[in-house]
């Protein structure tokens, strides 16, 4: 096995994947995975796919792939024809400077009166738009001083004065009056949840996660980083697969926590962060094995009424 597959396959192994798992995210068959780790880079098709193939590899395991070609320098390198390139390159500036240099004059010949143009639109534009304004203002004021003039004759009328302010103020009060708006109860979900670590099966560490009945529980994920990562419904990888994959910064996953549970994989620990409704849980490890099981109470409720049916039953014995 060479140093370049050694440095590999501990990588993988760290972040507690198996060539399986590498396979379906790279998509490179197994045996040419096999054949990276062994070093024998003769069974790849080809020199370009050999350093293409270990770029795809050490990006899935998390190592950076330039750090890794630099470190090993016994990987073969693809061949690259630098004279055609040069030939192309000298070849493709020329007509491209002078088609530049072509449409520049032309380009600028109708840039400016379009500039213009767009200048006296968005002046005649606010200068209709203040005259619009000045109008409405203008009505607006007229109005308000003709009101008074059509009020008052009714409002000196003989024995109508008296009346006509009481049904105003009487009016006036019904409006302002304010009316009552009823306060809402408060619902299961404003009330707390509680995260706590119960036990641990092998790897695995188990939290408790209580809350109340009919609450809904989230569980959110957010990488900073890229790591193996694994979500499943239910208490191992058997149950239904809900996340899987590598992860990249500023992915950010959001899940609800059913009745069956949660069971979740990160490969590297430090690059996700977990949190139940908020509350960031970890296990201090580099590669982490949590399930989250939930608790509504509904078991602890039974059991209380039980016993206080009980209680209730010897009382009325004893009487």
């Amino acid at each position: 096995m060479s140093e370049l597959g050694r440095h590999l396959k501990e990588a993988r192994l760290q972040k507690g994947m198996s060539l399986d798992d590498v396979q379906e995210v790279t998509k490179i068959r197994k045996k040419y995975l096999e054949a990276i780790e062994a070093g024998d880079y003769k069974v790849l098709p080809g020199s370009f796919y050999v350093r293409a193939f270990i770029k795809t590899y050490a990006e899935a395991v998390g190592v950076n792939p330039d750090e890794l070609m630099e470190e090993h320098g016994n990987v073969p390198a693809a061949p690259v024809d630098t004279t055609m390139e040069t030939v192309i390159q000298k070849r493709s500036r020329k007509p491209e400077t002078e088609r530049n240099a072509k449409w520049l004059p032309t380009l600028l010949m109708w840039t400016f009166p379009v500039l213009i143009l767009v200048v006296i639109y968005l002046y005649a534009s606010s200068t209709m738009n203040k005259e619009e304004a000045d109008k409405t203002d203008s009505g607006s004021l007229t109005a308000a001083t003709q009101d008074p003039a059509k009020v008052q004759p009714s409002a000196t009328a003989a024995g109508g004065g008296a009346a006509a302010t009481a049904t105003t103020d009487t009016g006036a009060n019904a409006t302002v009056a304010p009316t009552a708006t009823p306060v809402p109860s408060p619902t299961p979900s404003t009330q707390s949840i509680t995260v706590t670590e119960d036990r641990k099966s092998g790897k695995t560490t188990i939290y408790k996660v209580t809350a109340p009945a009919g609450s809904s529980v989230q569980v959110e994920i957010a990488a900073t980083g890229v790591s193996w990562l694994e979500v499943y419904q239910g208490e191992n990888s058997k149950g239904e697969k809900l996340s899987f994959g590598n992860t990249k910064a500023g992915d950010n996953m959001s899940f609800t926590l059913g009745s069956a549970g949660m069971y979740i994989k990160s490969g590297y620990s430090p690059a996700t962060t977990i949190s139940v409704n908020g509350q960031v849980i970890t296990d201090g490890k580099t590669s982490s094995r949590l399930l989250l099981e939930l608790d509504d109470g509904t078991s602890a409720s039974g059991t209380d009424d039980a016993a206080n049916a009980a209680s209730d039953g010897e009382s009325a014995t004893t009487e």
